[in-house]
């Protein structure tokens, strides 16, 4: 199990540049061997370099589980491929919204999705069918935007510490969610922050003992 801290380039957001599942990680192109390499011992698992439509802000555009890959319609045909390619088992579809940015808003493991309210009935649909999960239509913490603003894994869930009593509640009906946080010394997008799965998490070089501490008590690696 691997517990770090990093930049990517000179940035502490990590999770705007990388998504990861507990089988595959998916990083920007404009990151560095090292960078790879640090990411591929923490989570233990397969690091491949991509890009959406030029863009390596993969931990913002593209977003997963074991069963699937959602990727934006703005993603051309060639990055789609090569994907595809690397992924093998796993299926890659293309959801068409006006959310474009699936990552920060689609919050998912293996079992569940929380996802942006303002997604529409079929693109739901389309979800569920895509990652093969339930899919939950709310805010957290009251933010949309719940991919960027929270962490959820195979084996537990970190909210951002703007969420109240009652969205405590609610989730600790459904996910085992422990612990509450911010991350890079104060920021409530934790989702932006960090990438994690169930073997281990990465977190902004910025962020603070007592912010990793909660973080890896949430996913239960404390």
């Amino acid at each position: 199990m691997g517990i770090t801290k990093m930049s990517i380039g000179n940035s502490s957001y990590i999770g705007a540049y990388a998504f990861a599942t507990d089988s595959y990680v998916i990083l920007t192109s404009h990151s560095t061997h090292t960078e790879r390499e640090i990411i591929a011992d923490a989570l233990g698992a397969g690091v491949f370099s991509a890009t959406i439509n030029g863009s390596g802000l993969l931990g913002v555009y593209a977003v997963g589980n074991s069963r699937g890959l959602l990727l934006p319609e703005m993603a051309d045909q060639s990055e789609i491929h090569r994907i595809r390619k690397e992924l093998g088992g796993v299926e890659v579809s293309v959801l068409c919204t006006d959310l474009n940015a699936l990552r920060n808003n689609i919050l998912v493991n293996d079992k569940i999705a929380f996802v942006n309210p303002e997604f529409r009935k079929k693109e739901i649909n389309e979800i569920e069918h895509a990652l093969g999960v339930e899919v939950i239509a709310r805010q957290i913490g009251g933010y949309a935007t719940v991919g960027a603003n929270n962490i959820l894994t195979n084996k537990g869930m970190v909210i951002t510490n703007s969420a109240d009593e009652s969205d405590v509640h609610f989730l600790n009906r459904i996910v085992h969610c422990t612990s509450q946080t911010t991350a890079n010394l104060g920021s409530p997008s934790i989702g932006l922050c960090t990438i994690a799965n169930s073997n281990g998490v990465v977190v902004g070089a910025q962020t603070t003992g007592f912010e990793l501490t909660r973080v890896t008590e949430g996913l239960d690696m404390a």
